[in-house]
């Protein structure tokens, strides 16, 4: 019995799907620009309609929900990439530091955290709430107490001398 009533709303969902991909798509390229982005959201946005079919007050509506879960989709997208930028590792190659395959067996977490650990208080702890809490430059401001552009350089300054520490760690030790 169960089955059968699955297979119903995957039937009606597969029959809204049709009607709907292609004002959608549509929509997502007006969006984005990029067919490709584009096909993913359209997808996105079923998925997601699909596991949240339950929240659908008004079946009436569900055109409109649809476009609403894209564009929520679409904006969720663009601040991740703001946030993240993407470069092509061609592009940021020259920016790259050059590791030997050594110089990785060596570095392990423990001399990360090491390294960490030996940053002052107001270096370190943006450093942590940006990279392992995940938190924004506004919502460390908040929690720190300084502005904004204080959170910035105090990253800025910490990653810098995280990497020099991480260097000097990494240098081969003279032998006696």
């Amino acid at each position: 019995m169960m089955r059968a009533e699955s297979s119903e709303v995957l039937g009606s969902f597969d029959s809204l799907v049709e009607r709907h991909y292609q004002p959608l798509f549509r929509f997502a390229v007006s969006l984005c620009g990029a067919p490709e982005t584009a096909m993913d959201l359209t997808q996105q946005t079923f998925y997601v309609a699909l596991r949240r079919q339950g929240q659908l007050r008004e079946p009436s509506k569900f055109k409109s929900w649809l476009f609403s879960i894209l564009f929520r989709e679409f904006l969720q997208r663009r601040r991740h990439l703001k946030r993240f930028h993407h470069h092509s590792l061609e592009d940021c190659e020259r920016e790259l530091p050059n590791v030997a395959p050594d110089d990785v067996n060596r570095l392990d977490a423990s001399a990360v955290r090491e390294a960490l650990q030996s940053l002052d208080e107001p270096f370190r702890a943006p450093l942590e709430l940006f990279y392992v809490h995940d938190l924004s430059y506004k919502e460390i401001a908040a929690r720190l107490g300084v502005p904004v552009g204080t959170v910035m350089s105090r990253l800025s300054r910490a990653k810098r001398m995280l990497r020099e520490r991480l260097e000097t760690n990494l240098r081969p030790k003279p032998k006696p």
